[in-house]
């Protein structure tokens, strides 16, 4: 990638910070999968997947905790 598109882990707000996570996630799987007719192909497989969506999940928190302790857990 050679786009600079996160500049701060910096949020107003709590939910500001849960959206970021999110973007976070989402980008890692971009990055890992770059071909996108790839990732729409595998989409119905582990949308249906009650491991994969909690995987997907747990991925999320986690990126979660790293932006609530940048943004001193919004005190």
């Amino acid at each position: 990638m050679t786009d600079q598109w996160l500049t701060s882990l910096i949020t107003e707000t709590p939910q500001d910070g849960f959206a970021l996570a999110v973007t976070l996630s989402r980008r890692g799987v971009k990055t890992t999968q770059p071909d996108v007719d790839v990732l729409k192909k595998l989409r119905p497989v582990y949308a249906e997947d009650a491991d994969s969506l909690t995987a997907a999940s747990q991925v999320i928190a986690i990126n979660f905790q790293t932006v609530a302790a940048a943004n001193n857990y919004w005190r």
